[in-house]
Order: structure tokens, then sequence, then C-alpha cells
């Protein structure tokens, strides 16, 4: 059980890939991962546009502000649900994507899409869902993620806030 929670707790966001395809066989595991996650009900609201190709990755990308990954990535999934579905369920689809992801080698980075209408287009997702997410995958360049990380960290951007800074007991300040 210990080798688990190292792995969720050792998950870190991956942004910068090596060029190599990931074969099909990997994006099935991990997209069987995401199907099998727990869901509102079990109703299983979610679809998954996967996207592999450089003009389909670089179209996704114009969909968000921060999307560097997607465009270093050798694919991307797209999170699409119906406008009466759950956004929890896609996060956690979302996360259960990563995991097995890393679990396999394969780094991950999520992206929020802020312009919704830009990425349903792009992605042809129907009128009636929401698509606000995606996730860019790729094997990591350690080099580069190690030069980045060393960076954020001098900016300040590094570690984790205490649990005594988040959490609280009986109500909100207890």
């Amino acid at each position: 059980m210990t080798g688990t929670y190292d792995k969720i707790v050792g998950l870190r966001v991956v942004r910068h890939y090596r060029p190599e395809p990931i074969p099909a066989s990997e994006v099935e595991a991990i997209l069987e991962a995401a199907r099998w996650t727990g869901s509102s009900k079990n109703r299983q609201d979610w679809s998954f546009v996967v996207v592999d190709d450089p003009d389909g990755r670089e179209q996704v990308a114009e969909a968000g502000s921060f999307s560097d990954p997607v465009r270093a990535a050798a694919l991307v999934i797209a999170l699409v649900w119906p406008d009466a579905g759950y956004e929890f369920d896609i996060g956690r689809a979302a996360q259960s994507m990563m995991l097995a992801a890393a679990a396999r080698g394969i780094g991950s980075c999520p992206v929020t899409l802020h312009d919704e209408g830009r990425a349903r287009a792009a992605l042809g997702v129907p009128p009636d869902h929401r698509c606000r997410y995606a996730i860019a995958f790729g094997y990591p360049d350690t080099a580069a993620e190690e030069k980045d990380r060393r960076r954020r960290r001098s900016g300040g951007w590094g570690g984790r806030k205490p649990l005594s800074d988040l959490v609280h007991r009986g109500r909100y300040g207890g």
C-alpha cells in the first residue's frame, strides 16, 4: 500500500517532453484508467478526444492561455462532458489518467482551455457539451524538467503549503 501512496504524493507535472510518440497500447492503458474511474451515480458522463497530430495539438493549444506543454507533448487528451454532467467527475478521470501515465513512465500536464468556444470548434465538441480541460502527455525530458524546476524553486514557486495552512477542523477557520 505504501507504493501506491508514494506514487500519489510523488506525482509531478511534466512540461517538457522528448519527441518520441507514445505507443497506441500505452494510450489505450491511460484511457482505460479513465474509463474505470468512479463517477457520480456511475453516470460516466465523459468523453475523451485524443489528439496526436501537431496541427491538432496547436489548435487545442490556441484555446488555452498557458498551453506550451500542449505544443511540446506527443499527444493531448481533451476531456468532454455534457452540460448536465459533473465537473468533479472530470477531475477524477483526469487524475486517474495522470497517475496511470506516470506508472508507465509517461509525464503529463493538465491544461485549462480558457477559450471554450475555440476548444469546442477545434475538437468538434457538440454545443451541449463542455470542454475546458486537456492533458498533455509525453516522455519526460528530464534535463529540461530539472532545469525548469530549479528556475521555479528559485522564483518561489516550489514546494507545498503545510497542512496547517490548508486544513480547518469543524468549520472554516477552526
